[in-house]
């Protein structure tokens, strides 16, 4: 059983070998589509799709705009592995579950990991539809995936002095450049959800330097670190914070705001990721 109770843990290496039966070939970047960025799934060429539930010890996904599928194909010309949708804590899932697509994807061959997320903007200058690099994270969720026994190929004591590689922030920061897209720089708050912020816990986050908040990502970087794995990640801002701006929160608006500025954050990320096959192939 997991050691938080409730599902069984996944097997990561039957998982990952049924996938990898399913996949025409072995993909060296992965990139995690937050809520709104299920389109860019959508634009891949020769895509293959293989559903979260048909995966031994994974359950399917139950958060509206999160598909739940591993979906490999050609973006722009570059094989990439798109996971549409997330497990979230605040589903009741144990964090083993949360993070299981990481060490799938590590036990994979992945070489490199991108993240999305929809996320509040703290920063009063971060309005709806902006795209931040995530600098650094805080862990409000006040857990960690790596409690317990420690995993095959995962450091017991990760480092989390720069949990966000910086020489992929620099290649995100330089596409995003090249293309002429405004990216802003920020730190993500982590928190557990499913409850929107009260506008007393934004102005804490806020005073303990965060700028956007969320409730994903931190536990899937956290392992990422564990396994030696680079990673990046990037926060769609879908809405004000709570007390930063006057209009109530809700997911459907999550999910309207994310729907667009998704649309520019998969114009950056089909460069992105062609720049970083380009790397690993070592081809300009």
């Amino acid at each position: 059983m997991s050691r938080e109770g409730g599902a069984r843990a996944p097997d990561v290496g039957v998982a990952a070998a049924h996938l990898r039966r399913a996949l025409p070939a072995t993909p060296r970047v992965a990139v995690v589509l937050g809520s709104g960025l299920g389109h860019l799934a959508d634009r891949l060429e020769h895509a293959v799709s293989v559903e979260f539930g048909s995966i031994p010890g994974l359950p399917p996904s139950t958060v509206p705009g999160h598909a739940g599928r591993f979906v490999f194909g050609s973006l722009e010309g570059s094989p990439v592995l798109l996971q549409a949708g997330r497990y979230h804590a605040y589903e009741g899932h144990p964090m083993e579950v949360v993070v299981a697509p990481v060490r799938i994807l590590a036990r994979l061959g992945v070489e490199t990991l991108v993240l999305t997320n929809a996320a509040g903007g703290i920063r009063p200058t971060f309005g709806p539809g902006d795209l931040v690099l995530i600098e650094d994270h805080i862990n409000f969720m006040f857990r960690s995936p790596l409690v317990g026994p420690v995993v095959e190929s995962e450091s017991r004591f990760p480092d989390m002095s720069a949990p966000y590689d910086p020489r992929l922030r620099d290649l995100a920061l330089r596409v995003a450049a090249e293309r002429g897209m405004p990216l802003s720089r920020g730190v993500y708050a982590g928190v557990l959800g499913p409850q929107f912020e009260t506008a007393a816990e934004v102005r804490m986050l806020a005073r303990l330097g965060a700028d956007v908040v969320g409730m994903s990502t931190v536990p899937e970087v956290v392992v990422a670190g564990a396994l030696g794995l680079p990673c990046v990640a990037f926060s769609m801002v879908t809405n004000h914070a709570t007390g930063i701006g006057a209009e109530p929160i809700s997911h459907e608006e999550v999910l309207e705001v994310g729907g667009r500025a998704g649309l520019r954050l998969g114009d950056l990320i089909a460069p992105l990721v062609a720049a970083l096959e380009a790397q690993s192939t070592g081809t300009k």
